[in-house]
């Protein structure tokens, strides 16, 4: 690695946020590992960056499921990043979460236990160290339980509750740890659908939030994408359940 430049690793390399988040890093000068189980596809994505930017640009191969394989991905990176940002994430098929338990557990570990047992480790490196900066994307599908995602949301509200114990115990340290909440984007995940404009980012939209909520002096704690997403979310929130439950959302 290029002395006196930052470091980021991100995690979920081969997604369009990640490529996008992974670009806005690379454009700001920061060198850049890319990290994905798919690892042919991440360094297609590492060789566009390269090219676009001129930053240095690394793939290391990881498994998000095989926990026991993450303490030995750590220490083989070249060093430890300055910045960690997991963007992985699974929304799976809920109806055939209701029925196949194994789906359903590999929603639950894709999107909740892989990245909360590898933000911890690179957590406890970084307090050994004293800094360094977590982000971690979670979703707006975690701020109530509806009955078309629940296993997902449910997923996804144990991220956003893991993060924000985590920046709890970092911060005397002054270690952050970023929520962000993308809500709609328009991705390969969700080409087809129907998604309203004022809702819907655009992936370069969120790589850019993440830079500046991750790096900026002022940045937020936990940050909607599209701030409207907050007063949607509130007022979803605030529905009593008695009527919530009568609604199909």
């Amino acid at each position: 690695m290029t002395e006196n430049r930052k470091t980021m690793l991100l995690i979920g390399a081969t997604s369009d946020i990640g490529r996008a988040t992974a670009m806005a890093y690379a454009e700001a000068g920061w060198q850049v590992l890319l990290a994905a189980r798919n690892v042919q596809s991440a360094q297609r994505n590492a060789d566009d960056i390269a090219t676009r930017t001129g930053a240095g640009v690394q793939v290391h191969a990881l498994d998000i499921l095989h926990s026991d394989a993450m303490p030995g991905f750590v220490d083989s990176l070249p060093v430890l990043p300055d910045t960690v940002v997991c963007v992985v994430g699974e929304m799976g098929d809920q109806e055939r979460a209701q029925v196949e338990f194994d789906h359903a557990a590999m929603v639950f570990r894709t999107n909740f236990e892989g990245p909360s047992l590898l933000l911890g480790h690179f957590a406890n490196r970084f307090l050994a160290r004293g800094s360094g900066s977590i982000v971690g994307v979670s979703s707006v599908a975690g701020d109530r339980g509806r009955g078309t995602n629940y296993v997902y949301g449910a997923a996804k509200a144990g991220f956003t509750a893991f993060l924000s114990g985590l920046r709890n115990r970092l911060a005397p340290s002054g270690l952050r740890v970023v929520t962000v909440k993308p809500g709609f984007v328009r991705t390969r995940m969700t080409a087809g659908m129907k998604l309203p404009g004022l809702l819907t980012a655009e992936p370069a939209e969120v790589g850019a939030a993440i830079l500046a909520a991750a790096e900026g002096k002022r940045g937020r704690d936990v940050i909607y994408v599209r701030p409207v997403w907050r007063g949607v979310m509130s007022v979803i929130g605030a529905i009593p359940e008695p009527i919530f439950k009568k609604l199909k959302l």
